[in-house]
């Protein structure tokens, strides 16, 4: 039977296990952050997912203790975190790069926090041991890194940060150096590592199917700023804003003025295409975004014997273009007006560059947004 690492001690009536409140931090006139404000709930598994210089690992870096607040609060268990240095936080942080010590091997690696500090041997020997049996690396213990997969080194990296018994443990891009097959193998090992230990994993990552299947909740950050928190779910289906929408995922953004219609509400682009939507949540606004996901659009060869009765919107379109990537066709297709959208099929739907076609959707799926030209 394997053995596993004891959870640290934390205050059970805590409900939160890192909390920031309007913290900045700038590099000299360059604000990497700005007004942040997260409650990161004990033993949840929370990703800060966007675009490269949003200002993730910044925050990843606050949290660890690596970079210092330029205003602002921190709090890790209730306990501020102002002018604690990153070694006496009980968070530690597995990093993309792995960070291990070539001339050292496995065990050293995993050992050396804990001869740092100076705590018994035997005690030494059965954490290192219990780390590495977490990981499924017991048996590689007199390796060197050298000697080791990216996967295996990645293990050990993990090993090494929870050999501490950390209240929080931190990822930077920890799947990022791998290749496709040995990531998603990676991400399910870390989601049971995660659910087995119990305590709070804190991820960043640019990936969003990494972040969506990975995640108890997601903060999706721009320019230094949250643009939403919410479940995998709730960021997906309810993007609250279009660079949410169009960053989490493939989705067709259209623009324009909302009028009413006989039976549904109605966007009507600049190009003059009709568009049958959902009541929005702010039915005083005229300007919006609608986002419609590639998989909520139906392609058929007739209007109406094929697509589903509940679809409000179908058009005549013309296939553009194509690509296969195995279970799933992505089409590129163009209406009578001009706009081009992106529709995901099931493979066994083979239309090709040219094909007449009709596209429809239903007014359901048609997620409205505030748009960023709205005054």
């Amino acid at each position: 039977m394997a053995q596993t690492i004891s959870p640290p001690k934390v205050n059970k009536t805590a409900t939160l296990d890192v909390k920031l409140r309007d913290v900045v931090k700038a590099f000299g006139e360059s604000i990497a952050v700005e007004g942040l404000n997260l409650n990161i709930r004990q033993g949840e598994f929370f990703s800060i997912l966007g675009p490269s210089g949003c200002g993730k690992t910044t925050t990843l870096r606050m949290i660890a203790g690596f970079e210092t607040l330029t205003s602002g609060e921190l709090t890790i268990q209730g306990r501020s975190m102002e002018g604690v240095p990153a070694h006496r936080r009980s968070v530690n942080t597995v990093f993309q790069s792995y960070a291990l010590f070539n001339h050292m091997s496995v065990w050293d690696n995993v050992a050396f926090g804990l001869k740092i500090i100076k705590i018994p041997k035997a005690d030494l020997r059965q954490r290192v041991g219990e780390a590495l049996t977490l990981v499924q690396m017991e048996s590689f213990a007199k390796r060197y890194p050298t000697q080791l997969s990216g996967g295996q080194r990645q293990r050990v990296a993990l090993a090494r940060a929870l050999v501490n018994r950390p209240a929080v443990m931190l990822l930077d891009e920890p799947l990022g150096a791998l290749d496709l097959k040995l990531r998603k193998q990676m991400q399910v090992e870390l989601s049971n590592l995660h659910q087995r230990l119990g305590i709070t994993f804190i991820m960043v990552t640019h990936d969003q199917e990494e972040a969506l299947s990975l995640s108890n909740r997601i903060a999706v950050m721009k320019e230094g700023r949250i643009e939403q928190v919410g479940s995998p779910s709730e960021i997906y289906e309810h993007p609250a804003t279009a660079f949410v929408a169009d960053f989490i995922g493939d989705t067709n953004l259209l623009s324009g003025q909302l009028l009413a219609g006989d039976l549904n509400p109605l966007l009507v682009t600049k190009s003059g295409l009709k568009v049958a939507i959902a009541p929005p949540d702010h039915p005083d606004i005229t300007q919006i975004d609608v986002s419609i996901r590639p998989e909520k659009i139906y392609l058929s060869a007739q209007a109406t014997a094929e697509a589903p009765q509940h679809h409000n919107n179908c058009y005549p379109a013309e296939v553009k273009h194509t690509l296969y990537t195995g279970p799933h066709i992505h089409c590129i297709i163009e209406l009578p007006t001009g706009e081009q959208l992106r529709v995901l099929q099931p493979n066994h739907m083979r239309y090709q560059p040219g094909d007449s076609v009709y596209v429809s959707w239903a007014a359901a799926d048609c997620q409205v947004l505030v748009s960023s030209s709205a005054s």
